[in-house]
Formats: C-alpha cells, structure tokens, sequence
C-alpha cells in the first residue's frame, strides 16, 4: 500500500481518538506522552509522516487501540480493539520484572501513580528485603540482588508524583518480626525500618504514603499508571486492565483507602522512627497504634 495512504488512514484514526478522547491538541499529546510539536507533525495534511515503532506501540498502549488499526487495517468503526485487549495478562516469572515495570512507569511520567504494595513498597526494599523475598538459594550472587533493589525506583524522574497506601500491619511485622518476616534476623529488618525513614524523608512530598489498618479494609497488591492503565499483581503475572472506566474504579478504590488511612503522609517517617525505636532481640507482638 502506498505510505502516503497509509499515512493518511493513520492521521484520520489518530484524529478520531483525539474526538474521542475530548482534548484539545496540548492536551491530547500529553496523553499520548508526546510534544505537542511531534502530534503536530503527525497530523499535519501535507505529510506521509508516518511514527517510528516506539511511539506507534506507545500511543497504540495509551489508547488501547490496536498498531494494525492505527495505520488503517480492520473495520472502518473499529476505535477500539475487541473487549478482550481491555484486560490483558503480563508475565512475572522473575521476582520483578524489571524491564516491563520500567516501560509502564515511563509511560506515565508526569502523571500520578498511585500504588499498593505487596508489603513493601519497591523503592524502599534493602538488597537483603529483596534477597529474603526471591528466596534466595544458598551461595547465591549478592550482585544480582543488589542490582534489583537499585532499579527498583524504575528511572523516577524528578517531578514524578507517587501516592502509596499500604497496610500498618506490614510494618509492625516487619518491627517485631511477625510473619513474614520472621527468618529474617533482628539488624536486618532495622536496617530496612531505617533505610525506609532515610528514603520516605528524601522523597516527601512527591512520594508520600498512606497506612490503613487490614482489620478493617482490604485490599489486594496494584498500580494505577496515570489515567490509562491500571496492574494489579497476582505474583507471577499481572492483570492488566487498560479500559479507562476500569481504570477509573480502580482510582475510587485507591481514593476509599486514602480515606480509611490511620497514618498520613506527614505523620509516616515518625511512625516508622517509633517503630523503629521499640525494636527489641526478641520481637514482643504489640501494636504500635493505639
């Protein structure tokens, strides 16, 4: 097919999903993760412009349409793929996959991710918290270990804006080495106590966390990346939801967890300085909160 063709079915289908999406140019390209300069060059009538592949699969992700139907192939009334591709499966065979986590978080740089961990959040894991986790085998490299725990801030660039809710029982475990932490030896699990004080305090406030009691919410391991995608973690796998109303359910989850939070941002490096504080050789079960 001739690329000036092509070119323009991709300018038309491009031009629906701005209409779609009901923003103007500025507005459009930021949700493309584009410069408005780029989007304008793309649209423009004149040219057979055509993107390269990275940006084709990048606004393809962000506006969960198919690439075949972006350069013109499928139904004419087609602006979005099968209700299938809303929902999608990624593989976590390894601990973390590292790779796949950086991609989604630089798609949504400049935009808020809201995050709840599994135990932990990810950038606040020592090499040895992440060790413990991947059940490291006996004589195992250190080096890979390390190597995971630094990478576990996938790029964050400055400006980035990360809201965290997690549960307060994760701590208070961790302080009294309660399960799951209790193979891990008493020094350890104060180093990652004070290595979470050192972090939350550097990042605070474009990173900031919120504790909920489990006693009385709860709630599984996800991610929301901006406005287009949300992950929730089910160990070796995500499930990838990538329709905007599911994604906007999974927000108002996040928003009911802000609201039964039982420690605010502003209160979470002295929460955790007291736990840190009580920490004894041999852990007493007790909690911190009244």
């Amino acid at each position: 097919m001739d690329k000036r063709l092509i070119a323009q079915r991709f300018r038309d289908r491009l031009t629906r999903l701005m209409l779609r999406e009901g923003c103007h140019r500025a507005a459009f390209a930021d949700r493309l993760g584009l410069d408005r300069s780029a989007l304008s060059l793309l649209l423009a009538t004149d040219s057979a412009r055509l993107p390269r592949a990275d940006t084709l699969l990048q606004i393809a992700s962000r506006m969960g349409v198919s690439t075949d139907w972006l350069l013109g192939a499928g139904e004419e009334d087609q602006i979005a793929p099968p209700s299938d591709a809303q929902i999608a499966m990624e593989e976590n065979a390894t601990y973390h996959n590292i790779p796949l986590l950086m991609r989604w978080h630089a798609e949504a740089a400049g935009t808020k991710i809201r995050y709840v961990p599994h135990r932990l959040p990810d950038l606040l894991r020592t090499p040895a918290i992440v060790a413990y986790e991947a059940r490291q085998p006996e004589g195992a490299d250190q080096r890979e270990y390390e190597y995971i725990a630094r990478h576990l801030d996938f790029k964050r660039e400055p400006g980035t804006d990360m809201e965290v809710c997690m549960s307060v029982q994760s701590l208070e475990n961790l302080a009294a080495g309660d399960f799951p932490w209790d193979g891990l030896a008493h020094d350890v699990r104060k180093a990652q106590l004070q290595h979470i004080i050192r972090v939350a305090d550097e990042l605070y406030p474009s990173f900031r966390v919120f504790l909920f009691d489990e006693r009385h919410i709860h709630t599984v391991p996800y991610t929301i990346f901006g406005t287009h995608r949300a992950a929730i973690y089910a160990g070796d796998i995500f499930l990838v939801l990538n329709q905007k109303e599911a994604v906007s359910r999974m927000q108002k989850h996040f928003e009911t967890l802000i609201r039964h939070a039982v420690v605010q941002p502003h209160d979470f490096v002295r929460y955790v300085q007291s736990l840190e504080k009580t920490m004894t050789e041999t852990p007493a079960r007790q909690t911190v909160l009244s």
